[in-house]
Order: structure tokens, then C-alpha cells, then sequence
């Protein structure tokens, strides 16, 4: 086994989205990750076979009903052998089970208990259902994105579910795991996907309260407002997107479009912004995306080719890097971030529900507690 988490045992609650999301980067890094399924399916979300079920990758599944009082010990004895537990029930579930940090932690005090929730553990939305759409919408997030003259549109689930949940989470658990080295003890991660969605927004805040971004979609530098920074229809009707906030790259930019260099001296006139995108969508759709790449790409006119999921394994970039692999028949991303001594690997496709489990709670127990493992 490699990767930097070797040895970290990670116990996984029935979750969908961020949780499982969680387990899978830690399962990637080479962590022993024991998912806990229910035993029958509860519409936690569409059915996927396990060989796509990518979220799950690296994983082993034990079914149990967390009802029953005798499964309900199963998760405390392995929650007495585990490092951290990852739940993501709304606020109440696992005390309701008998599974509340306040139970857990008594018999493992070294264990990080990371807990998953939308709204947060407190507060008057905190019992009620949400999604990622949701919890975006009241930080801020969701009100600046979209154009300029239509709604907000959301950004697939990556700001609140993966981009404030999981990372959040996972870098919770991370610092807690650090700490225990010091203290000895473990703690409770309280991750919500408000809270790290509205730390993602941090620096637009900044900019706010400065008056230097305005309140609104589709008028500031980088929101699509700005016309070197957007999304330009090509001639075959496929997209190019230019990032050249810099003087310097904007300079190139004309330059590879043959435009008038003149042009960057209106830049600071915002009343100027229109007739600049204008005259760059007039350029993009002379030429198709293909011929766009061969002039740009490689350049400093900070441009890509918008690419489909379908295409964007097959970009040079991402196959000198194999940022892409093609595993069990799929093809997926590579684990992230990468290390140059204890590398992190895909060690198999998800678990069937309550295939694998068994025998790894086996292993777990009979390894003994992690305060029998300090202690030796």
C-alpha cells in the first residue's frame, strides 16, 4: 500500500455527495476506507453499478441497519478501532442512533469525527433538507454566476457539495489528524457546506468592501463581465475561452487575433467593454475551434478550447500528465494532489453493497484499538 495516508483507517457512514467524495480522496491517498451501507436501498440518489460508481472507488462495503441494536455495536467496535468517522446526516440522526460523538468518542478518545452537514449543526435551517443549490444560494456564490441580463446559474454541485463540503472536510479532518499528534486526542470536525461555500468567497468580499466588484452578475474582471475573460462561440459552433486579465496577455491576444493594438488602451472605459466583446466574438467566429487551437494554444493569450467530458481525456496536457486513466473499463480522474515519495493510486473499483466489508471489520478488530497501536 502507498500513498501518504497508509495505515489511516477511515470508517464511512451512509452518505451521498460530499461524504463519500471525502472517503474516496482518502481511500486514493492510502487510507482503509469501510463504507457502511444500509441493507437495503433507501433512494439515496440513482442506481450505479459499482464499477461507476466512482465515488466509491477503493472502498469496501459492510451492510448493516443502524436501527438494530446489535449493528449499531458493529459501528462502535469499529469506531473504537478507526481513526476517523465520516457521517453526513442531518444534525441529530447519530445521536438518535447512539452514535453521537459524545458516545463514540468516550470509547475511542483518539478518533476524528467528521461531520457533513448542508446548514450547519445549529440554526434555524439546520434541520431542514437542502442541497448544494441551496446552500450556495446564501453565501453569495450563486447570485454571481450566470450572464449578465439572465438567472444565476449554477455551477454543476462543485461549490457547495465537493468545493465547500468535501475539501473543507477533508482538510478539517487532515488538521485534526495533526493536532492528535501533540495532544493525543481526537475531536469533532463540524463541516457545513455554507461555511466552506462563503469561504470560498473570501476575496470577492474583499473586493466588495473596497468597491472594486460590483453586486451584480456579469460586470466584474472575472465573472464573464469583462470581455477578455469569457467564452466565445467558434465558427463550427464549438467554444474557446480567454483568461487574459494581464496588459501582457491581452497584447498577445490581439496580437494572435490580428486586432488593432489600439484596442488595449480602452480596457480601463467599461462603457468600452460592449464593442471590445463584440469585435473578439466577431474574430472567434471566423475560424473554428481546431484552427483557434493551433494558433493560441501553447501562447501566453491565456486561451483553451472548451472541451466536453468526452474530449478532455484526449487533450495533451491531460495525457502528458495522466490526469485521465483508463481503469476497470472507465475512464476517470487520477488521484490528486500528487507526491513525490509516497505517490496515491486507484486500488480498485467501488465495493458491491456488503462485498469486502466483512473481511476488513474483521481486520480492523483483530488488529486491536489505535491507543493499543500508540501504546506498542
Amino acid at each position: 500500500m502507498s500513498g501518504p495516508l497508509s495505515g489511516l483507517k477511515v470508517l464511512e457512514m451512509p452518505a451521498i455527495g460530499p461524504v463519500p467524495f471525502c472517503g474516496m480522496l482518502f481511500a486514493d491517498l492510502g487510507a482503509e476506507v469501510l463504507r457502511i451501507d444500509r441493507k437495503e436501498d433507501a433512494g439515496l440518489g440513482i442506481a450505479i453499478e459499482p464499477q461507476y460508481e466512482l465515488l466509491g472507488r477503493g472502498k469496501r462495503s459492510l451492510a448493516l441497519d443502524l436501527k438494530d441494536g446489535r449493528d449499531r455495536d458493529t459501528v462502535l467496535d469499529l469506531a473504537r478501532r478507526a481513526d476517523v468517522l465520516l457521517e453526513g446526516f442531518r444534525p441529530g440522526v447519530m445521536e438518535a442512533l447512539g452514535l453521537g460523538p459524545d458516545v463514540v468518542l468516550e470509547r475511542n478518545p483518539r478518533l476524528v469525527y467528521g461531520r457533513m452537514t448542508g446548514w450547519g449543526q445549529e440554526g434555524p435551517l439546520a434541520a431542514s433538507a437542502g442541497h448544494d443549490i441551496n446552500y450556495i444560494a446564501l453565501t453569495g456564490a450563486l447570485h454571481a454566476c450566470g450572464d449578465k441580463d439572465g438567472p444565476p446559474l449554477a455551477p454543476l454541485n462543485l461549490v457547495g457539495d465537493f468545493g465547500g463540503g468535501t475539501l473543507y472536510l477533508a482538510m478539517g479532518v487532515l488538521s485534526a489528524l495533526y493536532e492528535r499528534q501533540s495532544s493525543g486526542r481526537g475531536q469533532v470536525v463540524d463541516a457545513a457546506m455554507v461555511d466552506g461555500a462563503a469561504s470560498l468567497m473570501t476575496v470577492f468580499y474583499g473586493m466588495l468592501a473596497q468597491g472594486i466588484w460590483k453586486d451584480e452578475r456579469g460586470a466584474n474582471l472575472i465573472d464573464g463581465g469583462a470581455p477578455w475573460y469569457g467564452v466565445y462561440r467558434c465558427k463550427d459552433g464549438l467554444y474557446v475561452a480567454i483568461g487574459a486579465l494581464e496588459d501582457k496577455f491581452f497584447d498577445v491576444l490581439l496580437e494572435r487575433l490580428g486586432l488593432d493594438p489600439a484596442i488595449a488602451a480602452r480596457r480601463a472605459d467599461r462603457d468600452a467593454w460592449p464593442a471590445i466583446r463584440r469585435k473578439l466574438g466577431e474574430t472567434f467566429l471566423e475560424r473554428t475551434r481546431e484552427e483557434w487551437c493551433a494558433a493560441l494554444e501553447g501562447t501566453d493569450a491565456c486561451f483553451a478550447p472548451v472541451l466536453s467530458l468526452s474530449e478532455a481525456a484526449s487533450h495533451p496536457q491531460m495525457r502528458a500528465r495522466n490526469t485521465f486513466v483508463d481503469l476497470f473499463d472507465v475512464v476517470q480522474p487520477a488521484p490528486a494532489p500528487r507526491f513525490s515519495r509516497t505517490p496515491g493510486a486507484i486500488r480498485g473499483p467501488a465495493s458491491a453493497r456488503d462485498k469486502g466489508g466483512a473481511d476488513l471489520a474483521a481486520r480492523w478488530v483483530a488488529g486491536g484499538t489505535p491507543e493499543d497501536e500508540a501504546a506498542s
